[in-house]
């Protein structure tokens, strides 16, 4: 498989996984919006509502979401929160 279809792929399961996780972030007023992702497995993401001033978004980000992707996609999976 070349690169960019697995690129393609990998993101179109980050960008599922997200859907799979949005309820509980919208749940509490807030929410998560697909921002990239990179070839080296890095995800930006964007929390919005009262996800983006919340002082637990770090919390979210790398507890909730970035270990969902990783158990979902896999270990190399990074998400880190575009300002």
């Amino acid at each position: 498989m070349d690169t960019q279809k697995e690129q393609t792929d990998m993101t179109a399961q980050v960008k599922q996984a997200l859907q799979d996780i949005r309820p509980a972030l919208q749940n509490d007023g807030g929410d998560v919006e697909f921002v990239s992702m990179e070839s080296d497995g890095k995800v930006m993401v964007r929390l919005v509502g009262s996800c983006a001033g919340c002082p637990m978004s770090q919390m979210t980000l790398k507890h909730g979401i970035e270990r969902y992707l990783k158990e979902k996609i896999g270990p190399h999976i990074v998400v880190e929160s575009e300002t």
